[in-house]
């Protein structure tokens, strides 16, 4: 006992002994000219502190700025500054003040190879342009994820890239009023939303991994996204998906990886008719439902896609014709159609009909019983003698044979059935 509490002692002495030792941050940032460039010794500085003046602020990974559970660890207020390998940390709690590792505000900003931890939100970025955030890693604080900041919160910031950042354990990384920004190469786990853009149009989402997410990427009026070359795993909330796109027109969805989510891909109809959706050479597997559309207005168009393993590979919902979507050249890893010539498509259209799943897709109350024994029985018999005629989900003229086309091969031309 005694052992323990002389061990107790010595640690709270060192961690005292530490916060005395370490020296505010604002004098260094206070007497620097514009322009300097400042390597910080090694060693922990106490922050809350601004930044008001063009400058570089290095710590090559040896230095650490806590703010002691007060406000925000380091607010940027001016135009070409860059901050490089610092550990920011020891926020304060406010959500309403966006308390936080980083606060920036301006043009011409790097943010690169720092270390953002035990904060509430981690980059706020409010009238941002023209900015490189890049190679950062950021935390927030282990809570459940609602009660956490996010990552990076963006607020009319446009023109940044954002690239190579490790986050993780966040709420959400949320975009909003922010249009043109260019997020690639990040990873995103254990979060809520790994990206939710909220009216930010014509933004690039490429080669992002994002992995145990509640949904990977949601943007909600969000016109002109190009959402490609990314990697979404195991988002598996109740209502979560891979990719989610609401009240969002003119989005190419291209080339995606989409494994092990409640649902691959959501959408509803496009705002505009003209504005189309479009879905080209994406990988939907082993998902409870691999594509839902709901409003089925039509509108989407989708090319090479491969269907593989999902519990139900698309389902439509609500009022409409099904053929307003495009369906073509899909691989349908249920198609049970044969390649006669063998020009790699089958010989007859892929056809997706809904029996007694119909029970459930026009009854949300009945989701509950979905492959249940019951449905899954009274499908079978359905089937075997069908008592009433099953709903045309989506028909595909060209289904392809491959889970992957043939180097050149292009689309047949469609078929007069």
């Amino acid at each position: 006992m005694k052992f323990l509490l002389r061990l107790a002692f010595a640690c709270l002495l060192s961690h005292g002994l530490a916060a005395l030792a370490a020296q505010p941050l604002q004098p260094w940032l206070d007497t620097a000219l514009a322009g300097a460039s400042i390597r910080l010794p090694p060693g922990i500085y106490q922050g809350p502190a601004v930044i008001t003046k063009p400058l570089t602020l290095e710590g090559d990974g040896k230095v650490i700025i806590d703010a002691g559970g007060q406000g925000t660890v380091l607010t940027v207020k001016a135009d070409h500054v860059t901050l490089r390998g610092l550990t920011l940390r020891g926020s304060g709690d406010s959500h309403d003040a966006l308390d936080g590792g980083m606060m920036a505000e301006g043009t011409k900003l790097l943010i690169e190879h720092n270390v953002i931890e035990d904060v509430l939100f981690g980059i706020t970025l409010h009238k941002v342009t023209d900015s490189i955030i890049r190679a950062n890693r950021i935390r927030s604080r282990a809570v459940d994820s609602a009660d956490r900041g996010d990552g990076l919160r963006f607020w009319y910031s446009t023109g940044n890239r954002i690239e190579d950042n490790d986050i993780a354990q966040i709420r959400d990384i949320t975009v909003t009023n922010s249009p043109l920004n260019r997020f690639t190469g990040n990873t995103i786990k254990d979060s809520r939303r790994a990206f939710n853009f909220l009216f930010s149009h014509r933004s690039l989402v490429d080669r992002n991994h994002l992995e145990k997410n509640s949904t990977g990427i949601i943007a909600l009026n969000s016109n002109g996204l190009i959402i490609r070359n990314n990697r979404v795993m195991h988002a598996m909330d109740a209502s979560g998906a891979g990719i989610a796109l609401k009240e969002t027109s003119a989005a190419l969805v291209e080339n995606n990886e989409i494994v092990h989510c409640a649902h691959g891909i959501m959408a509803d109809s496009p705002m505009d008719p003209i504005n189309r959706i479009v879905f080209i050479d994406n990988l939907i597997a082993h998902n409870i439902t691999g594509v839902y559309f709901y409003g089925a207005k039509g509108g989407h168009i989708a090319i090479g896609n491969t269907f593989r393993g999902n519990l139900w590979p698309v389902t439509i919902i609500g009022d409409g014709d099904p053929m307003n979507d495009t369906w073509w050249g899909n691989y349908w890893d249920d198609y049970e159609g044969f390649d006669r010539n063998h020009d790699g498509f089958g010989d007859r259209p892929y056809e997706l009909l809904a029996y007694a799943d119909r029970i459930w897709i026009e009854t949300p109350a009945a989701r509950f019983f979905r492959n249940s024994p019951v449905l899954e029985l009274l499908d079978f018999l359905e089937r075997l003698a069908p008592f009433s005629s099953p709903a045309l989900i989506l028909r595909d003229p060209a289904p392809r044979m491959t889970t992957k086309a043939t180097a050149g091969l292009s689309l047949p031309p469609p078929r007069q059935d």
